[in-house]
């Protein structure tokens, strides 16, 4: 049965094949919009003012000068803004980070909180005046370091349980021939959109409108709702474009003063944040100590396991960075532990980055399991696929399907892996040590409840409306392919909207969920208006829509665990004598389900692996401890992989098909950072024989490394 109106062409296959971006062209000529760059008639202007004291109270807030300046209109504080209700539960599950209802009293939890907004006609105004005004505090002791074994700290659960355990931990590590007793540390990494954080706000006929750069116009929306007690109906969120989010563009300071602002002045109101302001107010991924202990028996099969992470967390909020989750898929063993616990320090609050939890967490288990493999004179592959689960080591829940093997196999003929010689330190190119590692990796792939909307119009094209958001992922893109191949017509008689939260709720962009989730309403809203157009001869002026919502398919689902898997490789050149490491080359293989868009697939998967190789070797965001402020909070101090780092890294994918799942789409925009990091550092230490447990792996660690080497130490 073909659904096509007469004249209008029928055709499949439009997923799985390589499509630029359809709104490409407006991208790189300038023409799309982002949230920052709108134009509103009457606009005014907000610059926050940030804490420069790291705890204590505000004793004063010397507004009446900045308001004599020229352009100024408001200033905002905790002496004079609307009070905002924070006892809610937000759309993600979790309450509101008190950091985005700004200006409640006079605490300062953390240098860097919002104490003030000044609005005034221009940026320009704004922002001179937010630097002349002048806020006194009472300081208070603080303490801003995280440390292993730090007295304040518990464990916290987050989406997960905070601990797991089974069987006998110590008995089993007795009968182990083989035992790694490891540390691992990374530190505070930032975000780094290339889009900083931006929103406008306005009233209009009595309905709240914020332009925003956002992961989900539906989560904002219903944050804000919540938290000025307004009706859901009354509040329409939008975001057009999104210039990189990984995680960072929830509910922030910057849309809610912008609405106080907006809602004082009854006018619209534009609120960005600097880089710096960024680095406060933006989120970050919190630092880690773990602790690895292996045992393993002499075919190197484990028989005990533990794996427990340490983060920080604010004094306001409690985030979970969940690193020990990944030994709860990946690896099992007679007797298991893993713990999640946290600290709370006087520092902003932690959100979710690219792969929370497993970027950090992979980087110790792989790393933990290459010393592991060492030790038993095992080959690091071989030992991984000794120790494939024949289920979830801590769900018990059968897997969909689980090809890491195959992302190995097909990794290590690629990569050249069987011509490798396991002895470190014996390769060279002239002054270079040279090196090979290797690393595993996984994601979740989940999916939550969205709707979705599709019109068949009177001229035989389509349109989709959901509220889903690109945050240069290509979902745009993904979702004109899976809508043309589920109304069996071709991509260009496709139009996707999304973006806007009147769309009605839908997964954010975040968790690799968002194609998987919005692919499912999309095609089941397409699988309806086929039906509807089967038995229609002529389609009215306004066309026909059909509306899907997901929630009852999704609580069918049958209950095992879904995963993302891949192999990740690394060759390394050290130069001992100054320090310097170079990625020579970089493979990966993927299992991630169906690939919607090779193109935009092999992007997001070499982005993440290059964001691994920038993990392992150059970011850091240090804090002093004195002040609790930031060393350098921008681009020139906070270093990251450029294309001088990333001469060859290549992505690519096995097939992965899951019979039980209906979509088969599992998400690609997390796997490629996952065991990326531990991959390079397993480099280096097949390059120099010497192991960095601490990241990033800096040329000062190298050459301290290569001197303690020299002197019969062997670990960094």
């Amino acid at each position: 049965m073909t659904t096509a109106a007469p004249g209008r062409p029928a055709l499949r296959g439009a997923v799985g094949t390589a499509r630029t971006r359809v709104e490409g062209r407006d991208k790189v000529t300038g023409a799309a919009r982002y949230a920052g760059e709108i134009p509103f008639a009457d606009l005014a202007h907000g610059w926050l003012v940030l804490s420069t004291v790291a705890r204590g109270r505000i004793r004063t807030v010397e507004a009446d000068p900045v308001l004599a300046m020229p352009g100024v209109l408001a200033v905002l504080h905790h002496g004079n803004a609307p009070r905002l209700n924070t006892d809610y539960i937000g759309m993600l599950g979790v309450p509101p980070d008190p950091t985005s209802a700004v200006f409640q009293d006079d605490r300062v939890p953390f240098a860097g909180w919002p104490v003030a907004l000044v609005v005034a006609e221009t940026p320009e105004e704004a922002r001179e005046a937010a630097g002349a005004l002048v806020v006194t505090y009472d300081r208070e002791p603080h303490d801003t370091v995280l440390v292993p074994g730090h007295p304040g700290a518990y464990p916290a659960a987050g989406h997960m349980p905070a601990e797991t355990e089974k069987g006998d931990l110590e008995a089993r590590f007795g009968e182990s021939a083989f035992i790694v007793d490891q540390e691992y540390t990374t530190p505070e990494e930032q975000h780094g959109m290339m889009e900083p954080h931006a929103a406008t706000a306005r009233w209009d006929a009595g309905r709240l409108e914020v332009v925003d750069s956002n992961q989900g116009a539906g989560w904002v929306q219903s944050e804000l709702a919540a938290m000025f007690s307004l009706d859901a109906s009354a509040v329409r969120v939008r975001s057009e474009h999104i210039g990189g989010g990984f995680g960072s563009k929830g509910l922030r300071a910057h849309q809610v003063s912008a609405v106080m602002a907006a809602t004082a002045l009854r006018r619209p109101v534009r609120v960005v944040l600097t880089r710096r302001q960024v680095f406060s107010l933006g989120g970050y991924r919190s630092p880690t100590a773990q602790r690895v202990r292996l045992g393993a028996a002499p075919d190197g099969r484990l028989l005990a396991l533990e794996h427990r992470s340490l983060n920080q967390t604010s004094t306001v909020y409690e985030f979970v960075e969940p690193s020990a989750g990944v030994a709860r898929v990946m690896y099992d063993a007679e007797a298991h532990r893993t713990a999640n616990h946290v600290v709370r320090l006087d520092v902003p609050s932690p959100t979710w980055m690219r792969a929370p939890g497993e970027a950090p967490g992979s980087f110790a288990i792989e790393a933990a399991l290459d010393e592991l493999a060492e030790r038993a004179g095992l080959d690091p592959i071989d030992l991984r696929l000794r120790n494939e689960p024949e289920a979830g080591p801590v769900s018990g829940l059968p897997f969909s399907n689980r090809n890491l093997a195959a992302c190995f196999r097909e990794g290590a003929r690629r990569f050249g892996w069987a011509d490798r010689d396991p002895r470190p330190g014996v390769r060279r190119d002239g002054r270079w040590l040279l090196g090979t590692g290797t690393a595993a990796a996984s994601f979740g792939a989940g999916a939550a409840p969205s709707t979705a909307l599709v019109t068949a119009e009177e001229d035989g094209s389509f349109t989709v409306r959901i509220t889903a958001a690109d945050i240069g992922t290509g979902a745009r893109t993904a979702l004109t392919l899976i809508a043309a191949d589920a109304l069996e017509t071709v991509p260009d008689r496709v139009r996707v909207r999304i973006g806007d939260s009147d769309f009605g709720p839908a997964m954010i962009a975040g968790g690799s969920m968002g194609t998987r989730s919005w692919a499912w309403a999309v095609t089941a809203a397409a699988a309806e208006l086929r039906e509807r157009l089967a038995t229609t001869t002529v389609v009215p002026p306004e066309g026909i829509t059909v509306r899907s919502d997901t929630t009852e398919a999704l609580g069918s689902l049958a209950r095992k665990e879904r995963h993302s898997y891949g192999a990740q490789f690394a060759e390394v050149a050290v130069d001992t004598a100054t320090g310097e490491i170079r990625v020579r080359r970089m493979l990966g293989i993927f299992a991630a389900g169906r690939i919607v868009n090779p193109l935009t697939a092999r992007n997001q998967l070499v982005g993440g692996m290059t964001w691994g190789i920038s993990m392992a070797l150059h970011e850091e965001a240090v804090r002093d401890r004195n002040t609790g402020v930031h060393y350098a909070p921008d681009f020139a101090g906070y270093h990251v992989a450029t294309h001088a780092d990333v001469p060859d890294v290549e992505a690519d994918w096995v097939d992965d098909h899951d019979p039980d799942d209906p979509v088969g789409i599992k998400g690609v925009g997390e796997i490629g950072i996952v065991g990326a990091a531990a991959a390079v550092a397993n480099a280096v230490h097949h390059a120099t024989g010497v192991r960095h447990r601490h990241l990033p792996i800096r040329p000062d660690r190298v050459i301290e490394a290569a001197a303690g080497s020299a002197g019969g130490a062997v670990d960094a």
